[in-house]
This record gives C-alpha cells, structure tokens and sequence, in this order.
C-alpha cells in the first residue's frame, strides 16, 4: 500500500520536481552536525521512506552522499563538499574575503588563508601570501590532512563528540613529519585543548620547518564553518612568537563571518 501511495505521489508531482527532491534531501544531511539515519531524513523532508531510500541510492551512487561505515548513517560525499566549496571560491563576496586576508597580512607580515572542510580534508578557499621571498605555495583549491593542520585540528575539534571520536578511532593518522600527531590518544587530547583555548596550532606537522596558527569563524548559529589561518616559516616566526596574534586574527575572522552568508553563498 505504502509503495501504491508514494507512486501515485510520484506521478501527481510537476515534472522536474525529482530534482528538487533530491536537492531538499541533501540539504536534510548537510544541516544536521549529526550524520542523519533515512528516518530522521524522511520527517525532514516530508517523503515517505521509499522515495528518500531511491533518491539516496541516486545520490550515492554520484558521490554526492555517503554512509558512515558500520552505520545507517549518511554525510555529505566528496563530491558535494567539493562543490560547495567551488560555490564559496567562486562567489560574489571573494574580493570581500580577499580584501580581509590582506589587511591581516598586511597586521601579521605573514601568509594568511581561509579554508573550509571538505570530507577527510582542508579546502583553501583564498589566500594571500606574504612578500617575504620565502614562501609556502598552497593556492586557493589546495587540500592539507585534518590531522596534521591547524584549520584541520579546529575543524575535528567542533565536530560531534561521536563523529570526531569515530575519526580519530578509524582514520588513518598518516605520518607528514616527525610532529605529525598519529597517535590515536595524543591527536585526541590535542582536539580536546583546541576546543578549550579557542584556536589551533600547526607545530611542524605537516611541513618541516612550517608553523600555523588558525581561528574558527561562525556563522549565525554559532557553528564554526571556517576558519582563519596564518602560515610562517618557523626561522622566521617561530610558533611561541606567533602566539601575539590570535586575538587580531579572532577580530579578522569575526569581519569574515559578516561578508559571507553560508545559506546562499
């Protein structure tokens, strides 16, 4: 009956409607900080199960959705997160954002970024670099490894509690350098201090001899959906002497969360 029900609901809606399905569904797993089960997705929604089983069939299918391994659990595949951060790289408000990394390069003397999550890695979304001749060549669409980046540690940090102790158990914690983080324990014990402090740190642990520091930034509801980095050779600035700009780099990410509307960007 139920299949004879969402048939019929099928048939009676407008043509090219499919799309809009799909487009709400996946709207549905990205709004939610805790990967939705197909239940919590259909009351979403408002679908009947069958209709929103075929659609994340679809979807997942494209990479466009995911389920978390051992669960019933969907997020957002590689693909869509790829995309959104097509959408923010190529958006009216990048000279906004560009001219906001500018001023601070201009405050710090050193290269700054602005960077996103995508799946098990870091988006550069802009960046401006410093004049110093020696310089990190990480351009705008570049990924680095949550584990071992500073814009990386701030995003695991406010994860879900589930979602970042499921991470931190089943990721391989690859090996950059000798800092980088791969025990399991001290990677957690790190995330728990960056939820604590306010911000991140990059001691050497993705390129030798590279120090990073980075501050989230929040959108409306207070979620960190970003974040602002300062990259420096460790001759140069050592980290200890980075540590005099996090509250300028707080003020520049509090004017970067004003410039960029997350719903529609």
């Amino acid at each position: 009956m139920e299949h004879d029900q969402t048939s019929a609901a099928d048939d009676a809606t407008p043509a090219g409607s499919a799309i809009l399905r799909a487009l709400r569904v996946m709207e549905a797993i990205a709004s939610t900080e805790v990967p939705p089960q197909l239940a919590d997705i259909c009351k979403t929604v408002g679908l009947p199960k069958p209709t929103v089983f075929r659609i994340l069939a679809t979807l997942e299918a494209a990479g466009l959705v995911g389920r978390e391994p051992g669960s019933k659990r969907y997020h957002c595949g590689r693909r869509l997160s790829t995309l959104a951060g097509e959408v923010l790289l190529n958006s009216p408000s990048r000279a906004a954002r560009h001219a906001i990394l500018e001023e601070l390069v201009e405050h710090t003397g050193e290269t700054c970024n602005l960077t996103i999550p995508n799946g098990n890695a870091v988006i550069y979304l802009d960046r401006v670099e410093t004049a110093w001749p020696l310089r990190i060549a990480l351009g705008a669409g570049s990924t680095v490894p949550l584990h071992a980046s500073a814009s990386g540690k701030l995003f695991l940090a406010h994860m879900p509690k589930r979602s970042r102790e499921r991470f931190v158990r089943q990721s391989p914690l690859v090996r950059h350098t000798r800092k980088t983080l791969t025990d399991a324990a001290a990677l957690a014990a790190e995330l728990e201090r960056v939820r604590e402090q306010g911000y991140a740190t990059d001691d050497e642990e993705y390129l030798a001899g590279i120090c990073c520091l980075a501050v989230p930034v929040h959108d409306a509801d207070g979620r960190v959906v970003a974040a602002l980095a300062m990259h420096a050779p460790v001759p140069r600035l050592p980290l200890a002497e980075a540590m005099q700009f996090p509250a300028s780099m707080q003020s520049a990410a509090e004017a970067m969360a004003q410039t960029i509307d997350w719903s529609t960007t």
